[in-house]
């Protein structure tokens, strides 16, 4: 197989993992199907037993007779004139409600006094309103709204939201003449582009402003409040989010955000008592919760407790206990303000009436709000399970209880629907009735009776499986199949091509001829690994599966080395091929020298245990995982420990990365001008991060400075223009031949010493530069496995090198794949969405763009496995000149093969496997009850992984491939000249 060959194949494999990948993602995650167009008036009366149409409005009509015919059809009249919904983003409930029963701390309360006040007074009701997955602010938004639960992959579309085209509350509305104005998150503009009569919006992604965003909607109050002329007010609040992504929940700023929200709650509802004529309805929602670190977006408790606090005259009562844990699920707020404001409920919401907040109501007008939402969720139903008809559950004459029931559900809603609608009826008879309490008795058991077939259907409906069409993701994991098969059978030509040469240059050495170690246990582990993911568990705590297969692994290598140490005759062998590997190979730092071999043998020990020490601190640095989060690790130690400790471990990270910078480049036999300045500009980086850490990181429950964005943009220009230069004019700087290396000389390893140099000084260049911007980008917290991460980096490709025959070439690049993974989980991140940095995505960034962002956030959650692929062209450039070539063959395709297949091949590998494997399991447990909250993320996660990956195999086989054919015109021009 030629070298055009090996590489071509590579890429085929490439393109039809992509086009199985996308596929699989357009299958799996289809838009849920709803029902078209809006309510009307059809949605007042009893549906039918056919097909569930689109629905007619009254396009005849004006609005304010529309609103009219609504009043006259409902039965209900509208509770209120007016609404002000007012969404504080991210505030948990048990801030405000507290936890198990148990009011908030004093701290919390104390926070927000008048709200405490209303709450103690029974003058509001509250809820702990659950949140679906996942908890980002758009989907949460179209939740509220239109009382549906949106697809998971809203996620992604939260950072470009689009129009929202399904029924909602605002469009009906608007519909009946009602103006609506808007203030805060620009989201709100997005999704209902021409709805507002006035807004103002802001960008909600700009994580850290804690003041203007607040500040820009607070200012429009005391006009808003004062105007006649608008029927909702829309009061997006972002800054308390913001202050949980800066610096979680217990920040310093917390209380005083609170406060200040108390504050416009008091504003808000002194207005609307001083003017009796306006019935106005304050609700107050929060569209998520926070972790602990201030994040959201996964299924947790934290991140699902959100809250939903009305106030008005409604929900008044004589007693109240507002403590409790008065729970409900936040698509229940769409049909209880629908019936409150006398408008019909939007088609697709699977929501449940609140029945606190209809008190003004006689207990006729009660049964009728939830006949009402019961036919909605009927209508919805049939679209789901046409089987399902309200006129043939009436006439079912059935007996027996729930439990006896058969499994069909089409049986269980229809003998729960049958129930409901009876006791109404049975409850309507005894209307007016002399006796009290069968009166009382018939209403309480019509009422039970409906909330229990509404919180059946909703569960029902909320859980519903989407039909995916298996053709399509069969089709998906085929594709994706074969680009797995294409990838092993390239591997496994490239091992049986250089399986010849090995055997020459290592004749000594049995490792090509029996399995060893640490090669069975890489195969066994992958293999454990691939196993691990059709379990939520190992999912969910993955980061131990890593852990276990690097410091085992490394274990392996500190084995063997000692083994090779106490072998005497053995190891003179390889010490004596190594030493005339080293004659002519003064390629790095570490091996620019010659060593004796107890020397090597001290290095080669020393740098297996560095790796697996650092390993070991930086598992302990974060209790990762989703489970046992909350368990003591020493970033939370460091986190109640005084600031300047952090501060002082982030300037002895950075010191350290330029010393080792610095140390790397005075190794490098030739060291021309160019070397010198690219030195000095990571000094510059070196510097402007110690200046980022020194303004703006003392304390990182503080807002970040706007100073910092001309820093980091400086920042990012130095380093740009440094690496750029580095790669570009690398191969055209360092000497062809080795000094110690005659032109003249008929050993074609005397071409090699040139690019292995100049890679090797664009490998350094590539690790230090992206350990500098990760130190920059990341939290204060992580400076120390950063470096730790780098420490093993480093490490890991000096231990390679000081023994090539000890570990095969794919054992060493599988190694630094391994360590690649167990620092990505040891930096904190998990399978959960919620623990995405979004606050490190704006450093440097004076306003949102959702490209630029997006970059910076992909680059913090795969710092250590980019370091890693970084690092690689640094190993790269540590192959031994006997493996690049034979005397009798030099070509540079040959050169360019031997130095980058591999490290390229087997990275690509490994994702196929992993991501094969995994989109088989997402089809299986496509019914899982943790398909949304624990598998479907983990599935983002992998492809993102994918795209990491050809990121790292982009960078290393493009800087490969530029030095080898800048050198082979360098090295033909010099030919030329010497004819």
């Amino acid at each position: 197989m030629g070298a055009a060959a090996v590489a071509g194949w590579p890429v085929a494999a490439v393109l039809l993992q992509v086009a199985g990948l996308s596929l699989f993602l357009y299958g799996f995650f289809p838009v849920k199907p709803t029902l078209r167009g809006f309510s009307g008036a059809e949605s007042y009366r009893m549906p039918s037993c056919g097909p569930v149409s689109a629905g007619e409005q009254e396009p005849t009509l004006p609005p304010d007779q529309l609103g009219s015919l609504y009043r006259e059809l409902s039965g209900i009249p509208p509770v209120y004139d007016r609404l002000v919904l007012m969404v504080i983003d991210g505030l948990p409930a048990e801030f405000v409600l507290g936890r198990g029963r148990k009011p908030p701390s004093k701290e919390m309360m104390e926070s927000m006094p008048y709200t405490q006040s209303l709450l103690a007074s029974c003058k509001a009701a509250a809820y702990h309103a659950k949140a679906a997955p996942p908890t980002v602010t758009m989907p949460r938004l179209k939740a509220m709204v239109s009382g549906a639960i949106g697809g998971f992959l809203d996620v992604a579309f939260n950072f470009n939201t689009q129009a929202f085209l399904e029924d909602n509350l605002l469009d009906q509305l608007h519909m009946i003449g009602r103006k609506l104005v808007m203030l805060g998150d620009e989201t709100w503009i997005k999704l209902f582009p021409t709805l507002f009569d006035r807004q103002d919006g802001v960008s909600s992604f700009y994580v850290k402003d804690t003041v203007e965003v607040d500040f820009n909607v607070s200012r429009h109050l005391e006009f808003e409040l004062a105007a006649k002329d608008w029927s909702v007010l829309v009061l997006h609040y972002l800054g308390l989010d913001h202050v949980g992504h800066i610096g979680g929940r217990r920040s310093a700023l917390m209380t005083q955000k609170m406060k200040e929200m108390d504050d416009v709650i008091r504003r808000v509802h002194t207005a609307s008592l001083q003017d009796n004529l306006d019935r106005i309805l304050l609700v107050v929602v929060s569209d998520h919760g926070m972790t602990e670190g201030g994040n959201h977006g996964g299924s947790s408790y934290e991140e699902t407790d959100s809250i939903a606090l009305f106030i008005g005259h409604s929900v008044e009562s004589p007693y109240c206990s507002p403590y409790d844990q008065n729970e409900a699920l936040q698509v229940d707020l769409a049909p209880t303000l629908a019936l409150l404001l006398g408008i019909p409920i939007p088609k697709n919401n699977i929501g449940v009436l609140l029945p606190e907040l209809f008190n003004s109501l006689t207990e006729h007008q009660k049964l009728r709000a939830l006949e009402l939402n019961s036919w909605q969720i009927l209508r919805l139903l049939q679209a789901q399970v046409p089987a399902v008809c309200l006129q043939d559950c009436i006439n079912l004459e059935d007996t027996r209880g729930f439990d006896d029931l058969p499994e069909s559900i089409e049986k269980k809603l229809c003998h729960l629907l049958s129930k409901a609608f009876s006791s109404h009826q049975s409850s309507h008879l005894h209307r007016g009735s002399d006796f009290k309490s069968a009166e009382a008795g018939y209403f309480g058991t019509a009422v039970d009776n409906y909330y229990g077939f509404l919180r059946y259907a909703s569960e029902w409906l909320s859980h519903r499986a989407t039909d995916k069409p298996l053709y399509l993701l069969f089709s998906a994991i085929l594709l994706m199949t074969m680009s797995c098969l294409l990838l092993m059978g390239t591997a496994s030509c490239l091992f049986k091509k250089q399986s010849p040469s090995q055997d020459d240059n290592h004749s000594e050495s049995n490792l090509d001829q029996h399995w060893q170690l640490d090669e069975l246990f890489i195969l066994t582990g992958i293999f454990l690994y691939v196993i691990s993911l059709g379990s939520s568990s190992f999912v969910e705590e993955e980061q131990y599966t890593w852990n276990f297969l690097t410091s085992t692994l490394y274990l392996i290598f500190l084995i063997k080395t000692v083994q090779s140490m106490l072998k005497g005759s053995n190891s003179t062998l390889v010490h004596r091929a190594e030493g005339k590997s080293f004659d002519r190979n003064n390629l790095t730092y570490a091996t620019s020298y010659e060593l004796a071999p107890g020397k090597r043998d001290g290095y080669k020990l020393c740098t297996a245990l560095i790796v697996l020490v650092s390993g070991r601190i930086i598992r302990a640095w974060h209790q990762g995982g989703i489970n046992w989060v909350h368990f003591p690790d020493i970033s939370k130690l460091l986190a109640q420990a005084d600031s300047s400790i952090v501060k002082f471990l982030q300037i002895i990270s950075v010191l350290a990365v330029v010393v080792l910078y610095s140390v790397s480049l005075m190794s490098l036999r030739a060291r021309p001008k160019f070397v010198i300045g690219v030195w000095l500009s990571h000094i510059s980086c070196g510097l402007l991060v110690l200046l980022h850490i020194w303004e703006n990181q003392i304390d990182a429950s503080l807002p970040i400075n706007h100073s910092t964005t001309s820093t980091a943009q400086l920042f990012y220009a130095i380093a740009s223009v440094s690496i750029s230069a580095t790669v570009l004019a690398s191969p055209w700087i360092f000497p062809i031949y080795s000094t110690d290396a005659e032109p003249a000389s008929s050993c074609p390893v005397k071409h090699i010493h040139g690019i292995s140099n100049s890679v090797f000084f664009t490998g350094i260049t590539y690790t230090t530069f992206w350990c500098l911007l990760q130190l920059f980008l990341q939290k204060p917290i992580n400076a120390i496995p950063l470096l730790l991460i780098f420490l093993q980096t480093i490490s890991s490709i000096v231990h390679f090198s000081l023994d090539k025959a000890l570990h095969k070439q794919w054992v060493q690049v599988v190694a630094m794949q391994f360590l690649a993974m167990a620092g990505h989980f040891g930096l904190g991140n998990t399978n959960s969405l919620a623990s995405i940095d979004v606050a490190g995505a704006f450093i440097g960034i004076s306003s949102y763009s959702t490209v630029l962002s997006g970059i910076l956030m992909f680059i913090i959650t795969y710092g250590s496995p980019l370091m890693l692929y970084l690092g690689m062209v640094l190993y790269v450039s540590m192959k031994d000149s006997d493996d690049m070539c034979t005397t009798q063959h030099f070509q540079w395709s040959c050169i360019l093969e031997k130095m980058v297949m591999l490290p390229c091949l087997l990275p690509l590998l490994i994702n196929s496997v992993a991501l094969t494997a995994y989109t088989i399991v997402l089809l299986l447990m496509r019914n899982h009850l943790f398909v949304w909250s624990v598998f479907s993320p983990k599935y983002l996660y992998v492809c993102a992984a994918t795209v990491c990956t050809y990121v790292g195999v982009f960078i290393i086989a493009m800087t490969g491939v530029y030095s080898c054919a800048v050198f082979s015109f360098r090295t033909r021009s010099y030919r030329n000249k010497s004819l």
